[in-house]
């Protein structure tokens, strides 16, 4: 609790000791001395609403709680129920106080599962190491990171080994391994092990420092129900008052036409009842406070989420498209045969490993790694890629084509199709054929889990786009229970396929597009919700996507729609909730059945069970 918190609990207690004590004292007989003692802990406890709402009548902001809580409270006192008055203060202060405690718990339960953000770097000064402020760091510094020290800025190993912990940005406690050549991200913590880094970002562009502003502007991206309690708290304020003045002044203004006693008092008495009831506490506070809490709570889980509107939207997910390579599949290559024509295989490995080394595409590193060898990259000229098709690069003089059929059949080459179980790279050298090299790539151990998982929470379709062949496709789609799947197709394709399943589904449905944000950021920012795969450490994720997963596994796609899915239950449950049980005692309060007790429990006691119900989207175990 913090000393604000405290000053306000204070004051609460100090109030409600002051008016048990006048309850319970006999002054029944002394009017002006039990106004002016009551006045003691109503001032106490409400000087501040009072100003609150006097600032607002000056600056002609003048329908809000703080309004709607002076003149309930200052118009019971008028009427001489003193002791009410002084109730409906205290216990909105408590409403208050508890609200003020259950965010502050909120913001601090986030900032501890996101303490990524590191206090200094170990910089190299002389032989001996300086703590610096990371800002000071400069790109292609080197910098050491200690056992239990979290790395500061992004970088690559240059000397040492270590454990390094990835849980408050994956969520995820399995810890990854660091050695010399490996790049690391910021906001990991060095398990064991001293590492040597030359850092590659600067510290305002390091992952840690981008990730921590996604979660801290989330808030300013609003969903529907945000939006919708904004306005309505405008509109509803206002009306509620005019409400409260026409029960005010009308059925006595009626009586005393019809000759019979108006009763003032009982029909104002009312009306202040009505007032209290009809503050928007409960919606106004905890509508925003679940979003909030559902962003924290999927941010420890490995699910960045830029705003409660695709929170919103994802609850809503019925289509998932995704990219096949790094998605659904490891997108670790292995080269498992070779065939060759009028060469041999080691020719042809070597001219195709050539052909494919200023390209960093998880197939091209697989035919690089199979050739295991340093390539004199001075050989190597001419070099073009070809999108959806493959590369053409002149290798010593000797001008060699890498790719897919197609690329084969648009250089004049016919080649039949091959039905192996993996990508068919053919290569060509001066216009003829020298046969192929078979690469596979193997499924992620938790995709079928995942198709199973999307299936079971409602998603009514599940889609795979890939660029390779419709061989390789059909296996994969068979083997994971997709619904359809579109292969050899274009960038350009992956975004048309995208575009005609969003004018098949309903206005009401969501699609999502799940890759890898690099090399489909166009179809990321077309699908309704763009989401990033294995976004650790990827800058192009973070951008490109409106929900980033932060590690590898496709089981993170049903656990990000399970917490919205929640986020949003608990949105509509408060909203009921408060609405059914102000419009109940809204109406009770108009014919008189409600008294100020009543209203209390309307105003305060709704928002306290609102925000208790809020704050359980934090907790996201047991979510898959």
């Amino acid at each position: 609790m913090n000393k604000k918190q405290k000053k306000a609990l204070t004051r609460i207690l100090i109030a409600a000791v002051l008016m048990i004590i006048l309850v319970l004292s006999p002054l029944d007989n002394y009017p002006l001395a039990r106004f002016i003692l009551f006045m003691i802990p109503y001032f106490t406890v409400g000087y501040d609403i009072l100003l609150k709402a006097f600032k607002g009548i000056k600056n002609k902001q003048v329908f809000d709680e703080n309004f709607l809580m002076a003149i309930a409270t200052v118009g019971a006192i008028a009427l001489g129920e003193y002791t009410e008055g002084v109730a409906v203060m205290l216990f909105y202060q408590i409403g208050e106080l508890f609200q003020s405690y259950a965010v502050g718990k909120s913001r601090r339960n986030i900032s501890q599962l996101m303490d990524i953000r590191p206090d200094f770097a170990n910089v190299m000064v002389d032989g001996t190491l300086e703590q610096v402020d990371p800002d000071e760091v400069e790109i292609g510094s080197e910098i050491v990171v200690q056992p239990g020290e979290k790395i500061p800025i992004d970088g690559v190993v240059i000397d040492g080994s270590a454990t390094l912990d990835t849980a408050a940005l994956t969520g995820e406690s399995v810890p990854r391994s660091a050695k010399i050549g490996y790049e690391v991200i910021s906001g990991c913590i060095n398990m064991s092990g001293v590492l040597t880094i030359r850092t590659t970002k600067e510290f305002g562009e390091s992952t840690a420092s981008k990730i921590l502003d996604l979660v801290e502007n989330a808030s300013s991206k609003k969903s529907k129900p945000e939006n919708f309690i904004s306005k309505f708290a405008r509109i509803y304020t206002p009306v509620v008052c005019y409400s409260a003045l026409a029960l005010a002044v009308l059925p006595p203004v009626v009586r005393l036409i019809m000759g019979i006693d108006p009763l003032w008092t009982q029909w104002i008495y009312r009306a202040l009842t009505f007032l209290v009831i009809s503050c928007p506490c409960a919606l106004v506070i905890s509508i925003p406070l679940t979003f909030f809490a559902g962003i924290g709570g999927a941010s420890r889980a490995g699910v960045l989420v830029k705003g409660s509107n695709y929170l919103d939207a994802l609850s809503r997910a019925k289509i998932v498209v995704m990219d096949k390579t790094g998605t659904l599949t490891k997108g670790v290559f292995e080269v498992t045969k070779i065939e060759a024509k009028n060469i041999s295989k080691d020719q042809l490995l070597e001219k195709t490993a050539m052909a494919e080394a200023f390209s960093n595409h998880p197939i091209s590193k697989s035919l690089k790694e199979a050739y295991g060898k340093p390539i004199d990259t001075s050989v190597v000229t001419d070099v073009q890629e070809i999108s959806g098709h493959g590369i053409k690069a002149t290798v010593s003089g000797t001008e060699v084509h890498v790719g897919n059929q197609k690329l084969m059949t648009s250089i004049g080459i016919q080649v039949e199709e091959i039905r192996e179980p993996g990508t068919i790279i053919h290569v060509a050298m001066d216009g003829n054929y020298c046969g192929y090299i078979l690469i596979s790539d193997k499924l992620k151990e938790h995709s079928k889990m995942a198709i199973s998982g999307l299936k079971r929470i409602g998603v009514r379709k599940t889609v795979m786009l890939t660029g390779d062949s419709k061989n390789v496709a059909d296996i994969v789609a068979t083997e994971l229970g997709l619904d359809e799947v579109f292969a050899e197709l274009l960038p350009a394709d992956k975004v048309s396929n995208v575009e005609r399943l969003l004018e098949s589904k309903s206005e009401k449905e969501q699609l999502i597009f799940v890759g890898d944000g690099i090399n489909d950021a166009p179809v990321l920012s077309r699908a309704d919700i763009g989401v990033a795969m294995g976004g650790l450490g990827s800058d192009a994720a973070i951008e490109a996507a409106d929900v980033v997963l932060m590690d590898d596994d496709p089981n993170s796609i049903v656990k990000a729609i399970g917490i919205s899915k929640k986020c949003m239950r608990i949105v509509y449950e408060n909203i009921y909730f408060a609405i059914g049980i102000k419009v109940a005692c809204l109406i009770l309060g108009a014919i008189g059945v409600a008294n100020m007790w009543i209203a209390i429990f309307a105003d305060v006691g709704v928002m306290v069970i609102a925000v208790l119900n809020a704050i359980r989207a934090l907790r996201v175990k047991g979510i898959k």
